[in-house]
């Protein structure tokens, strides 16, 4: 038994008349605003006061007043029933949400986000920041964010929720002056026209029984459909392995291509959103899942009211039972473009990745086993069932089999997404699909994968773009966004970039991506590179991050290192 210290006295715990207490005068923590309570329970209505509903709720917030202040955090989290340090932090992780304090002052009432990713940033995002920095007006700030998904109209500034493709100083006033805040809404097949070109026949055959799940299992191994948000998993596989587990099962489809160079969801679902909605339900179908949820990143606020408008029809005159789908809003993490983050995300919470195993397909979307998916993926669904899996594999070149939608941006006439063979070379992508390079500018290199798939030399031109292809020479293809640099570019520049991207998109889980993201900015932007330290930094990094985040954020320096020695010399 331990000695008691000299001079040292014990009081029971149990001897209440010995312990004194003081009383507090005012309850513990934040009071509740009866104002702010409500105005929050103004906005939440009738709807349920469930935990996965956080991240929607917030953003009510967020749309109303232009902010969520501390009274608003403890509003919602005395309505919800949920921490209050549970509402701050979720509120807090994510770019869109803009939390103040109630001494503070609320944010201008317009804000322009100019994206500086790198595409935008080759088109002269920097020169217009400096242009609209002379604009300067009480009621607006100009804010500089990352890639915003449209890299084939650089530079693009968002003014509300109104993107400005090749914007300029002079359309960005106009838009203010105009109060133009609001997301155009693209012209696209809707519901009754995609019903009267055959649309939905298909999925009406699986359920009425004239298809069943194992011949479109056969059929979806046989086509070699691989994942293309950017991993790359076989998609009939997956489905086979979802349908094994137990039941009840769920479906999450990703539409938060944060990946900079990525456009082509938004390009798909701008134009035939049906195409994916049936390959989506198809795939539910085939896997046996309950109920779906669709997570669409916050930036596309144009095709939220396309799908919303839609979703709204296909329930309203369903061709054949449905399940339940859930539209979800994201909220400006790129973290989330990652399965198991979105899940999370989805479940209300901050999106961070989870450790794995267990897989999301064994454990996923609030504990149930989950089918996860982009929209490109199901997109091809309709296709290759009506057509067969050999029409799917009798595309290609180069020995590769399948297409690929590919999302060029940089240096070249005619940027956007070009459906391609897979295994096309980026020479012949540039040449055949893209009207060659602009004018006065000569190829010099080229990112095969977005932001984290490496960058080559345009001397490595002839290299096939597709799945594993690229591994060998420390790059992959990802979900296949293509950025053309000319010879008025660096990939040193290039490189310095993307890491400052993904330092600033970071989620801060893992300390090797967290500290590691922002030490190789310093590294980077210093007139001489220090290769031993960056090698032993990208080891670090892409051994012990959690995520691909952090395991991929090294490809960059990787290949400027091993191919533009002469850059950093």
């Amino acid at each position: 038994m331990s000695k008691q210290p000299v001079g040292a006295s014990v009081i029971p715990i149990a001897d209440g008349d010995r312990i004194r207490r003081k009383v507090r005068s005012t309850p513990k923590g934040r009071a509740l605003n009866p104002q702010a309570m409500a105005e929050v329970q103004a906005l939440l209505g009738e709807d349920p006061r469930r935990a996965d509903l956080l991240i929607e709720y917030l953003h009510r917030i967020q749309d109303q007043y232009g902010h969520i202040s501390s009274s608003h955090v403890v509003a919602l989290a005395a309505e919800m029933k949920l921490a209050m340090t549970e509402v701050y932090e979720v509120a807090t992780f994510y770019h869109h949400f803009d939390v103040i304090k109630d001494s503070e002052s609320a944010p201008p009432r317009f804000t322009v986000r100019v994206c500086d990713s790198l595409a935008c940033e080759m088109a002269g995002a920097q020169e217009l920041l400096g242009q609209l920095a002379k604009l300067a007006r009480p009621d607006v700030r100009f804010v500089a964010v990352p890639c915003v998904g449209r890299c084939e109209a650089a530079p693009v500034a968002v003014v509300g929720q109104n993107p400005l493709e090749r914007a300029s100083a002079v359309t960005v006033a106009a838009a203010l002056n105009g109060q133009h805040t609001t997301a155009p809404v693209h012209e696209c097949i809707g519901f009754a026209r995609y019903r009267a070109a055959g649309g939905y026949r298909l999925l009406r055959d699986c359920l009425n029984g004239t298809r069943d799940p194992e011949s479109v299992l056969r059929t979806m191994e046989g086509s070699g459909l691989r994942g293309l948000g950017g991993a790359g998993f076989p998609a009939g596989r997956k489905w086979r392995i979802v349908r094994a587990e137990k039941a009840p099962r769920l479906m999450a489809v990703n539409i938060d291509e944060g990946e900079p160079g990525t456009f082509k969801d938004r390009y798909y679902l701008e134009r035939d959103p049906h195409r994916f909605l049936e390959g989506m339900l198809i795939a539910a179908w085939a896997a046996g899942i309950g109920e779906i949820y669709i997570y669409l990143r916050d930036e596309y606020a144009g095709c939220r009211q396309i799908l919303a408008r839609e979703l709204a029809a296909l329930q309203a005159d369903p061709p054949c039972p449905l399940p339940p789908m859930h539209l979800r809003r994201g909220a400006g993490a790129y973290i989330c473009g990652e399965e198991s983050a979105m899940i999370e995300s989805i479940e209300g919470k901050r999106g961070m990745p989870r450790l794995r195993p267990p897989y999301v397909a064994q454990v996923g979307l609030f504990g149930y086993p989950t089918l996860e998916h982009n929209l490109e993926t199901v997109y091809w669904v309709r296709d290759i069932l009506e057509k067969g899996a050999d029409w799917f594999t009798a595309q290609g070149r180069h020995g590769r089999k399948g297409l690929r939608s590919f999302s060029v941006s940089g240096r070249v006439q005619k940027p956007g997404v070009h459906l391609a063979p897979a295994g096309i070379t980026v020479r012949e992508l540039i040449d055949e699909y893209c009207g060659g390079m602009l004018t006065g500018h000569e190829f010099y290199a080229y990112l095969p994968g977005g932001a984290s798939g490496g960058i080559l030399p345009a001397a490595m031109g002839d290299v096939p773009l597709d799945f594993d292809t690229l591994n060998d020479y420390g790059c992959f293809i990802g979900s296949a966004a293509v950025i053309v640099l000319s010879h008025q570019d660096t990939a040193r520049g290039a490189a310095l970039n993307i890491m400052r991207f993904f330092a600033d998109e970071s989620c801060g889980q893992c300390t090797p991506c967290r500290v590691g993201t922002e030490k190789a900015v310093r590294l980077l932007a210093a007139p001489r590179w220090d290769q031993s330290l960056l090698e032993e930094l990208s080891q670090a990094m892409a051994d012990a991050s959690i995520c691909g985040l952090g395991q991929a954020a090294p490809n960059p320096i990787r290949c400027v290192i091993k191919y533009f020695p002469h850059e950093i010399a």
